[in-house]
């Protein structure tokens, strides 16, 4: 086997078996949102005010260790709810970067200094930043058709009568094959593409521009999409690069990288819109450069 083929296979199960067990417990918050929660309940515990809304949603990933990839599914189910798509999204950019373990690894990685509060910030701002831009879209033009009718469909699956514990079961079960279906091959997609292109772009290339700030932050920007590392274990990555890259640089890895990779957006991709998905991307994008380049000049 040529050694580049198997280098890509060795790299796109990494990032495979990395992710499925956030997956898994994902699509299991999912179904059970979807399953027993009534819709429109959600809304009424949420504060009206958009503002207040998106912030309290940013900050609810602190009570969730679910990485990026878990996210996807059960932001599924907090839409097939209820929840508007830009409510949803600020949680979704948010929530891999405020959940407890993400932060205790950035503790461990970068211990006593600036690093882990920053990327807190960080995740906020932008994640808020993201949701207000998109405010001015309708909730409706963000996602697929086909989510739309799935959000139809499951507004009939919450369970409103006594049922049998092995009708319980397979209700959840239903729907979590359902959900499987639907998002493990965009997983599969995904990290076979970030196998190929970490096979094929060599990071000596990346780490070559690391002396300039602006030309860093990029270069690191860059390199946090095409490597998809788990949220909850990027942190040690960063720590390998902190003798060649400036904090600042490390810190937009650690910020855009949970936020948009090739996996997310593979992931992301069965529920919003292709142009919705180059929107946030570019907002997250132009958001974590403003904001870490910022840090360059106070770290």
């Amino acid at each position: 086997m040529p050694a580049a083929l198997q280098d890509t296979i060795t790299i796109s199960l990494g990032v495979l078996f990395e992710a499925l067990p956030f997956v898994f417990l994902g699509i299991t918050l999912s179904v059970f949102v979807q399953t027993y929660v009534r819709q429109g309940s959600l809304i009424k515990v949420l504060p009206k005010n958009k503002f207040l809304r998106r912030s309290i949603l940013s900050i609810s990933g602190s009570a969730l260790p679910v990485c990026e990839c878990g996210n996807v599914p059960l932001s599924r189910g907090l839409m097939a709810k209820g929840l508007q798509s830009q409510d949803v999204i600020v949680f979704l950019l948010a929530a891999p970067i405020i959940n407890p373990i993400t932060i205790t690894t950035t503790i461990q990685a970068f211990p006593g200094g600036y690093m882990t509060p920053l990327r807190i910030v960080g995740a906020l701002f932008v994640a808020n930043a993201v949701g207000w831009v998109l405010s001015s879209h309708k909730s409706t033009e963000l996602v697929t058709k086909e989510f739309r009718s799935y959000c139809e469909d499951s507004s009939h699956h919450t369970v409103r009568r006594s049922l049998s514990l092995l009708e319980h079961v397979q209700n959840f079960s239903h729907r979590f094959a359902e959900e499987s279906t639907i998002l493990m091959p965009a997983l599969l997609g995904g990290s076979l593409v970030a196998g190929v292109i970490q096979t094929v772009i060599p990071r000596t290339i990346l780490t070559s521009f690391a002396n300039e700030p602006v030309v860093a932050i990029l270069s690191m920007i860059i390199l946090a999409f095409i490597v998809s590392i788990c949220a909850n274990v990027d942190a040690f990555f960063a720590l390998s690069l902190s003798g060649i890259f400036p904090q600042s640089a490390l810190l937009a890895f650690l910020v855009f990288g949970p936020m948009i990779d090739i996996k997310m957006l593979a992931l992301m991709r069965t529920t919003f819109t292709t142009r919705t998905l180059v929107i946030v991307s570019t907002l997250v994008f132009l958001f974590t450069f403003l904001f870490s380049l910022g840090a360059h000049y106070v770290i």
